[in-house]
């Protein structure tokens, strides 16, 4: 048995993108990260909002964010899959740690 830990993904597709092509983005992760053993996945579209700075001339972007549990092995095929799509500009993978309240005291 394999430790899996919870991890958030957020990407930025760009904002010409329409919507059935995000969605299908969407779809298309969900179903990769089940297929390589990902569990408890959710997804949250957080809408279009402003960048800080500009990223290859674009101001702004849809931001997606997804949540799950996995091995690590997945992230990398996860993140390359996404480096070498066009619609997404930026993605972020972070580990998240998992805190329990009797650790705490």
């Amino acid at each position: 048995m394999t430790y899996l830990n919870n991890y958030e993904t957020i990407y930025i597709v760009k904002p010409d993108v329409t919507d059935d092509i995000s969605l299908s983005l969407v779809n298309s992760y969900r179903s990769l990260l089940k297929e390589k053993g990902a569990m408890n996945i959710t997804v949250q579209h957080r809408g279009r909002r402003h960048l800080s700075y500009n990223i290859l001339h674009y101001y702004d972007g849809v931001y997606v964010q997804m949540n799950y549990q996995a091995s690590g092995k997945l992230i990398s095929f996860l993140e390359k899959s996404m480096r070498f799509n066009d619609n997404i500009v930026r993605y972020l993978t972070v580990k998240q740690d998992t805190i329990n309240m009797i650790d705490i005291y």
